[in-house]
């Protein structure tokens, strides 16, 4: 079955243009949630940026099965959550969470 995304490809704007690809759970894209933790890990490839969003909501039976997940741009994710954007630049092993959905995002530790 496709998803079915919150906001429609006709509606992205440019607003974090070439940052690269990126990986996303399908509770921002799908469900609609703002990012609640992400994190920024060496490139797995020359398109890839490193990061990787999620709402924070994810159980570990979500986060363990790669269809709850999907390769973006980068600026697609920042049109699903715009506050993610000052951080794009943070170098690689960053990661930053908030604590609800109107919280500012702080540094927190590096997964793993």
């Amino acid at each position: 079955m496709p998803k079915r995304f919150a906001i429609d490809a006709r509606d992205i704007r440019p607003l974090a243009t070439g940052k690269g690809a990126c990986l996303a759970s399908d509770l921002i894209t799908v469900a609609g949630k703002r990012v609640g933790f992400m994190y920024r890990e060496p490139p797995d490839n020359a398109a890839d940026s490193g990061w990787r969003f999620f709402s924070g909501e994810e159980s570990q039976d979500f986060a363990d099965d790669p269809k709850n997940f999907e390769i973006y741009d980068v600026n697609t994710i920042a049109n699903y959550d715009p506050d993610i954007i000052p951080f794009l630049d943070a170098p690689e092993f960053s990661a930053f969470e908030r604590e609800s959905e109107l919280s500012p995002f702080v540094r927190t530790n590096f997964p793993g």
